[in-house]
Formats: C-alpha cells, structure tokens, sequence
C-alpha cells in the first residue's frame, strides 16, 4: 500500500477512474473525494469509486499523503488556495490537467509555501461522457501519462508521483511543462477543435433535413470527441492559446494545399495527400498506439 490516504478533488470521468484504480489495486488506505454537489457524491459512493466523499473541501485534503486534482483547469489554483491549511508538510499534490505551464507555475509555489511538494502529471486517457457513472477502473491501463516536473521538483515526490502513475497502469514520460503544451496542442487539443468544428459545420441546423441522415460512420468517429465538456475545453482552450493558434495555424495550411490541388484537377498531388497520411498512420498505429482515448 502506497499511501495512507489519497485525496481525489473533483470527482467526474478522471477523478472517479482514478479511484475505482486505487481501491482495485489497494494503494491506499482510504480514498477520499470531494465535490461540489450532494448529487455526485452519492453516485461515486454508489459505484465505488471512493470510500466516502464531502462538500467540505478541508475536510476533504485534511491528512491526505496525495491529493489529486481533478477538476477544470480554471479550478485549480482557487482550490488549491482554498485547501492549503488542510494539506499536512510533506504532502505530494499533483493533477490531471492536460496544460501543465500555468498549472506548474501556479500550484508549485503555492503548494510549497504548505511545506508539501507539487508535481504535474497528464494522463493520456478520458473519454466524450462526462461524469462519475463514466469511470473505469481500467480507464489508465496502456495510457501515456506525462509527468512535468521543474528545476525545484522534489526528487521523492517525483518518483511517488510516477508509480502512482505505473500503479494504475500508465506508462510514463518526463517532459517539461512548456514542451508538454506544444506538443500536446497537435495530438490532444487540435484534433479536438478539429472535431468540434466539422460537428458544427455539419450538424448547422441550416442544412437540410436529409445532411444528418448521411452522416455514418466515418463522421461518427471523426466528431466523437465533439461530445466533452465544453467549460474543460474552453479552460484548455484558453490556457494552451498560443500552442493551439500555432497548431491551428499549420493544420488550415495542409487543408489549403489540398485544396489548391483539388482546384488544379492535380491528381498526382491528392492521391499523395491521402497515401502520405495513410503510411504516416499506419506506422504511427503499428509501433504506438495507445487503446486509452483521449
């Protein structure tokens, strides 16, 4: 058993994951949620996910060996701010937020003015539903989770925080905060803002009745991801602006190229288009792909 008491904040899709995780692999005593609501409370309770939960954020963090934050980015420095009297010294805090620059630079100072030790994690894994009824114990299993620790990092709490990681079954990898955030926002953020956009072109109301007839499978697995939360999406969205601009930026620019040879009639350019794509996945799918979603 690896702690004597884990504290989840925010207990929806991830959070939840986490804890029916931990109680699977007994890596810790208790497990302890907090939520906003009484309502998602009793439904963490009833699937398992934790042994108790509360609305009482001190009460929530207090004694906890690792606190895990779980919620919206915007969330997190006001809650952490929130439970710091609560969080005992030497404690390890950690998240599950997928931009790690203004979280990292924000909590670690934080965090360490408690005595405790902030240390960015990113699991690789979530889903398009929301909320705890959604969670899976097997939700981290082959997942890539990014740790992101700094120059001040605590070299312990670094190495706790990746088996906790390894514990659920992620496979980990060490990047700094800033190149986390470039290169999440062309894996991760950018197919999301690709998804959400085809959705809302697509499904406009203005089309006839007859376009959403048409739309099978290929549009269903291209705009599935369309279907997360917008307020955690608008959060990352913001928080990843310049990266995400930048990956917006080159993707409009492959579309363009495509689209000048569709204009040309250039069919030795479009049949290129699609084999480079094809080869470039299919080897991508063959040596790395990871069956977590996200």
């Amino acid at each position: 058993m690896q702690f004597q008491k884990i504290t989840i904040v925010g207990v929806g899709l991830l959070g939840g994951s986490i804890g029916l995780a931990v109680r699977k692999h007994h890596l810790a005593k208790e497990v302890a949620g907090y939520a906003r609501r009484e309502k998602t409370i009793a439904e963490a309770e009833k699937i398992g996910a934790l042994d108790y939960a509360t609305t009482d954020l001190l009460a929530a963090v207090s004694g906890a060996d690792l606190v895990i934050l779980c919620t919206p980015l915007a969330q997190m420095s006001a809650l952490t701010k929130q439970f710091l009297p609560a969080l005992k010294r030497g404690a390890i805090v950690t998240d599950v937020g997928s931009v790690k620059a203004e979280v990292v630079r924000e909590l670690e100072s934080l965090v360490a003015k408690a005595g405790a030790h902030f240390v960015g994690s990113h699991p690789m894994a979530g889903g398009e539903k929301m909320g705890v009824l959604a969670s899976k114990a097997d939700l981290y299993t082959n997942a890539v989770c990014v740790i992101t620790p700094t120059k001040k990092s605590n070299t312990a709490a670094v190495r706790k925080v990746e088996g906790f990681w390894k514990s659920l079954g992620a496979r980990t990898l060490q990047l700094n905060a800033a190149q986390h955030d470039l290169l999440v926002s062309r894996t991760s953020h950018l197919p999301h803002v690709v998804a959400a956009a085809l959705a809302g072109l697509v499904l406009d109301p203005k089309h006839p009745k007859s376009q959403v007839g048409l739309c099978a499978t290929g549009f269903r697995d291209t705009t599935r991801i369309a279907s997360g939360s917008p307020e955690m999406w608008r959060d990352i969205a913001l928080a990843n602006r310049k990266n995400i601009s930048q990956s917006v930026d080159a993707f409009v620019g492959e579309l363009k190229k495509f689209q000048a040879a569709l204009k040309k009639g250039d069919a030795k350019a479009v049949e290129k288009f699609f084999a480079t794509a094809k080869e470039r996945r299919d080897n991508w799918y063959a040596c790395c792909a990871s069956p977590s979603p996200e």
